[in-house]
């Protein structure tokens, strides 16, 4: 399954918990920028939602397309944050959510990468569920 989600990439990540002592002891909570971000995610991702989730292992390729400015051609890698584990994270949980799959732990193989873009921005997603067992390494 593909799918592009127009969209300006969200910068706030899942790993952007805030910590509160109350009461002496320390709450984790997101702040309103993840609750945003993850917001808008799922409204963009629902479109997309499969009948039924995945229930095997999960190949997962992600383009994460930012909008370029002056200083950055069109396709020029983005090697500058937010990381890409970061930015995955936030996308699986909220994949998970939604229900593309049970766990994102069933994400096995992983290909993600960052760029500067003229148009469009967004998010180019390809989900595909995968055998049981990798070619040619299946045990007896």
């Amino acid at each position: 399954m593909k799918m592009f989600l127009l969209l300006d990439p969200p910068r706030t990540t899942a790993q952007m918990q805030k910590v509160a002592v109350v009461h002496g002891k320390p709450r984790f909570y997101k702040p309103d920028s993840v609750l945003k971000a993850k917001n808008e995610l799922i409204t963009f991702l629902r479109p997309f939602k499969l009948k039924e989730p995945i229930n095997g292992p999960v190949e997962l390729k992600v383009t994460w397309l930012f909008p370029k400015d002056s200083k950055h051609k069109h396709n020029e890698w983005k090697i500058t944050k937010p990381d890409t584990d970061n930015l995955e994270k936030l996308l699986k949980d909220c994949m998970t959510e939604l229900g593309f799959w049970n766990d994102d732990a069933q994400v096995v193989s992983e290909h993600v990468e960052k760029l500067w873009s003229k148009e469009p921005t967004g998010i180019s997603i390809e989900v595909n569920e995968l055998t049981r067992f990798k070619e040619g390494k299946e045990d007896g």
